[in-house]
């Protein structure tokens, strides 16, 4: 049930003072409040410790109370949350799967009503008590079954949100849609008949054709990174949509929003392979997830150094959603060139299109990591394996 003795104001204090100890050492020391389970309140300061970054209003807010540590990881984060909080309208909102609420944070900023199904009890009163804490007073927390409330329910929705559950009790992690909890694509017709548009969050390893084989009517495809790591798929679906596919991409990175979109089933634009020439580009982990290899390259007028390589080249600098290098030097994968170039120095390495992992070159060649040069191992468009250093623009 709540834990409620977790918000007394000497366990609160406690937790904020100590979210930067090591917390395997504090494990060791004894409980300074012997009422509340130890193990609770440690739970508390580690799951703190996390939302510093990941979620600023919840750390920044006073009373509240944090869930089991796998509760937290799987929640979005403040920036994907309000992301997906703008591809959403209208008067409500249902989230069949609410977990921590974050999600439902930023939607109640947007929609009137929002309702929040969580079939664990536990985790849907310290919901509902965090939204309390946050003065967010347009949500309604209902504990149980989603798929019984809905139809409890009975009524229309603007939206439906769904983040399927990727962990089966029979199949431990899982990444099909019919593999998760709820299964989707088997529901997906009961669902419409309570909602013309639903929003479905997905792993990140979720192979887009495989997605697009268990589901219907997929209207916009969103791939969200974070510092260039691809934190969620988002599908949107509308009932009785067949119209062309959008993939839109974006990366949020400190110092800029890198966005890129495209029509999923356009004609592959084939690329120009060449040698590399002045600058290397190397496209966002949102972009490679889409697999849009050759449209990147037509684009933004760059030609590739191989079909598999998926770097891109120019001579005139431009802006681009990933990252820019201007090549210092180029020369074949051998062991006089790189004794002349990187044995025993300090890179920072990338493979592409490249036979062995760049542990095994850290390993091979004795170069460490970091510094400000930066080396791509890779193949160019006369298939010969080819080393690239660059320094970072």
């Amino acid at each position: 049930m709540f834990p409620n003795a977790l918000l007394n104001s000497d366990i609160q204090k406690f937790i904020s003072q100590n979210i930067e100890i090591n917390i395997s050492k504090l494990a060791l020391q004894k409980n300074p409040f012997p009422d509340v389970v130890w193990s609770d309140i440690l739970n508390q300061i580690t799951s703190k410790s996390k939302a510093k970054d990941k979620l600023p209003t919840w750390f920044n807010c006073e009373n509240i109370i944090y869930p089991s540590r796998i509760s937290l990881e799987q929640t979005s984060s403040e920036k994907t949350a309000k992301y997906k909080s703008e591809l959403v309208s209208g008067e409500n909102i249902i989230d069949l799967t609410g977990g921590f609420g974050v999600d439902d944070y930023y939607f109640s900023k947007k929609i009137n009503q929002v309702i929040h199904c969580e079939l664990n009890l536990e985790l849907s009163e310290i919901v509902k008590h965090n939204f309390n804490a946050l003065n967010q007073n347009n949500i309604t927390c209902i504990y149980g079954d989603s798929s019984k409330t809905l139809h409890n329910l009975n009524q229309k929705f603007d939206w439906i949100y769904i983040d399927p559950s990727r962990r089966s009790d029979a199949k431990g992690k899982v990444f099909m849609l019919q593999d998760c909890l709820p299964n989707v694509p088997e529901n997906l017709t009961d669902y419409f008949s309570f909602s013309k548009n639903i929003l479905i969050k997905t792993a990140p390893i979720l192979d887009i054709t495989a997605g697009l084989t268990e589901l219907q009517n997929v209207k916009t495809i969103h791939i969200v990174a974070v510092n260039n790591e691809v934190k969620e798929l988002l599908w949107e679906i509308e009932q009785h949509y067949n119209g062309h596919i959008h993939v839109k991409t974006i990366n949020f990175n400190k110092e800029k929003e890198e966005q890129f979109e495209f029509i999923l089933d356009d004609g592959i634009e084939h690329s120009v392979y060449t040698l590399p020439k002045k600058y290397i580009y190397e496209p966002n982990s949102a972009i490679l997830k889409s697999g849009a290899f050759e449209l990147i390259a037509t684009h933004f007028n760059l030609e590739k150094l191989h079909q598999h390589s998926h770097l891109y080249t120019s001579d005139k600098i431009i802006d681009f959603p990933g990252r820019v290098f201007k090549v210092d030097s180029c020369f074949e994968y051998n062991k006089t060139e790189m004794k002349q170039f990187l044995e025993n120095t300090k890179a920072n390495i990338t493979t592409r299109n490249f036979p062995e992992t760049v542990e095994n070159i850290r390993k091979k060649w004795k170069i460490k990591d970091g510094g400000d040069r930066y080396s791509f191992f890779t193949t160019d468009a006369n298939n010969h394996k080819i080393v690239l250093i660059c320094s970072k623009i």
